[in-house]
């Protein structure tokens, strides 16, 4: 195994010297890291370390050949982990990829076992429900549920089959567990284009204003949301895709390819094939633990800036990094949005979905004109070999398998896709903010420069449905910053609250100046109203929002980067918190109880958010 990379000489300098500040970091960490997956390494397949007991165990519902193959050590075993269920249009294609998978790792000189299931929940369903107060947690729960399924030692490789907001994250956290397997990520797509995003916000906030009726609402949110595979705006689910490919983690290509097509079976297919040949028992081993190294974290971390992608991944990709023994941080992602141009336009930052993104030239020639630009590391392992430039390159059916050949050179419609050149904003999608309230997170691309800076007053909240019912009662008036607290992971899970967004942007429309200060979350369909978000420390472990009362006077500004009430440390320190975060006997219902202790154990945003490395905050 390798030791740390170093910085490509051709690369942009600040990006050099974050790569280099981060392999710096990380090196006690990360050399421990690769010293375990080294010494799980064995070569020959894993299951013959097994006791005779073991093994049966391990192959007795398998057929008369697998058992054959199983027990006479020369072949490897693929895992197999999924995220099915047929509730969730993005999952319900997985109900066929375990058998296609079977058969192409068979045709690759391998074998396949299903090795298990990770649940997968819809924050589109949660949204402003009491489950949605267990979407972040979920992640680590499906982290743990990976690791329960490639747990058994019989494996020598895995194919993960996930999509959404953290299931995707948490896969990859699990598999990092086992960084000694090759991993593959095999995507589904998303589904085809339905009614137009900006037509669907324009109902939802018609519906805010009372101007539209619930049967009205549900037309345009059936109309948007219609079928299998992915929603097709750019939130976290399609930056989850965006990021593995970045990452060298999928096929090159194969993020947008709508399910159901000819094309993406063949991908499917050819991942199976793939995952075969980079075992210990191939010429090729990849071993995802280094796979995902310093270079491949700054690479998505690149990549979700210039095309604006999901807040939640400043979380994410924390939290994935350190899983790898990497240590990044919200600076790194500072330093990096500062001199990453912002190349796309996709909703809610633009018109367009991702269908329209992948038709313009899509991830491969985000992938080309930043390598050309000195913007992303090239030289990287990926599950198809070195080196990024690789995904630069588009499928194609080919009698019936996979070629690939080179992709575009030019944006095909600059209205969606531009290059470095001539970007739709000359800094990445993402800001992060500090000042006397903490530090936290604003999505940027999809705020108009005329409201990203706001001083107003403060209301504040410690419950979304209060916000709500303000609103209702018409007592939001004039210009102010809604300060919702008691929404970090400790306080409650940390639950999305895009129920906001429409009443926000009603009051913004009036010509208000309105903005939002929170611990919480809004996560990639963050809207046009500033939003500063994952505020840390979190009110619940005595952060400063805590102490913010109403009429205070705060600057909200993404154009320095800074958060802050008007107040003297000394007079804001002296200050008692007021409100609270919900206490043990109102945190029940919708198996809110079975989470306290992850609730308990988390630690703070800026480290990911996670149950497995909490961090004082």
């Amino acid at each position: 195994m390798t030791d740390a990379p170093t910085p490509t000489a051709d690369v942009h300098p600040v990006l050099a010297a974050v790569t280099e500040r981060i392999i710096e970091r990380s090196r006690p960490e990360r050399t421990v890291y690769l010293d375990r997956i080294r010494q799980a390494a064995d070569r020959g397949p894993a299951r013959g370390k097994l006791a005779c007991a073991n093994l049966a165990h391990g192959f007795a519902a398998s057929g008369p050949a697998d058992k054959k193959a199983l027990r006479a050590f020369v072949k490897p075993n693929i895992a197999i982990v999924s995220s099915y269920n047929d509730m969730l249009s993005a999952h319900q294609p997985f109900e066929h990829f375990p058998r296609q998978l079977k058969a192409a790792v068979m045709e690759a000189g391998g074998i396949a076992q299903f090795a298990g299931g990770v649940p997968a929940m819809c924050d589109g369903i949660t949204q402003g429900r009491d489950g949605m107060q267990l979407s972040l947690f979920s992640r680590d729960v499906i982290a743990m549920a990976t690791a329960i399924g490639l747990s058994h030692d019989m494996f020598d490789g895995a194919l993960m089959l996930g999509v959404c907001d953290k299931i995707v994250p948490g896969m990859l956290i699990g598999a990092l567990g086992f960084g000694h397997l090759p991993t593959i990520f095999v995507p589904a797509g998303p589904m085809t284009s339905g009614l137009p995003n900006n037509e669907k916000s324009r109902v939802r906030q018609l519906y805010a204003e009372g101007k539209a009726d619930r049967e009205q609402l549900l037309d345009a949110e059936a109309a948007s949301y219609h079928g299998v595979g992915t929603c097709t705006f750019f939130g976290t689910a399609n930056s989850n895709q965006l990021l593995m490919e970045v990452m060298g983690l999928h096929l090159p290509g194969s993020s947008f390819v709508n399910p159901g097509t000819p094309l993406r079976e063949a991908l499917t297919w050819e991942a199976g094939k793939r995952v075969t040949g980079l075992t210990s028992l191939g010429d090729d081993y990849t071993p995802v633990g280094e796979v995902v190294d310093e270079k491949a974290v700054v690479n998505g971390c690149v990549a979700l800036l210039a095309t604006g992608g999901s807040t939640n991944h400043t979380m994410h990709l924390v939290a994935i990094a350190r899983a790898a023994g990497i240590t990044l941080t919200w600076d790194d992602l500072s330093e990096l949005s500062a001199v990453v141009p912002l190349l796309a336009r996709i909703y809610p930052n633009g018109s367009a979905d991702v269908n329209h993104f992948h038709a313009a030239g899509g991830l491969g020639y985000v992938v080309s004109s930043m390598l050309d630009a000195g913007l992303l590391h090239e030289d990287v392992k990926t599950v198809v070999g070195a080196g990024l430039r690789r995904y630069t390159e588009e499928p194609k059916l080919s009698g019936e398998g996979v070629e690939w050949q080179p992709g575009t050179r030019i944006s095909l419609d600059t209205s969606v896709l531009r290059g470095p050149e001539d970007p739709f904003d000359v800094n990445g999608g993402l800001k992060m903010l500090t000042g006397n309230l903490g530090s936290c997170v604003m999505k940027t691309s999809a705020v108009h420069p005329d409201h990203r800076v706001v001083t107003a007053p403060a209301r504040v909240f410690d419950d979304q449905l209060d916000f709500l019912a303000a609103f209702e009662a018409g007592t939001l008036t004039g210009d102010f910053v809604a300060v919702l607290r008691y929404q970090g992971p400790r306080a409650n899970g940390m639950p999305e609250l895009h129920k906001l967004t429409p009443v926000l942007g009603v009051l913004q429309d009036q010509g208000r100046k309105v903005a939002l200060v929170t611990d919480g979350r809004m996560s990639g369909a963050s809207g046009k109203v500033p939003a500063a978000i994952h505020l840390t420390p979190e009110a619940a472990a005595d952060g400063p929002l805590a102490r913010v009362r109403d009429g205070d006077v705060l600057t909200v500004d993404a154009v320095t980067g800074s958060v802050n009430v008007h107040l003297s440390d000394e007079e804001l320190a002296a200050r008692p918190a007021t409100g609270r975060a919900p206490g043990a006997d109102e945190w029940v219902g919708t198996g809110r109880e079975l989470f306290a202790g992850l609730r308990a154990a988390v630690g703070p945003a800026t480290q990911g958010a996670s149950v497995f490395h909490p961090q004082p905050v």
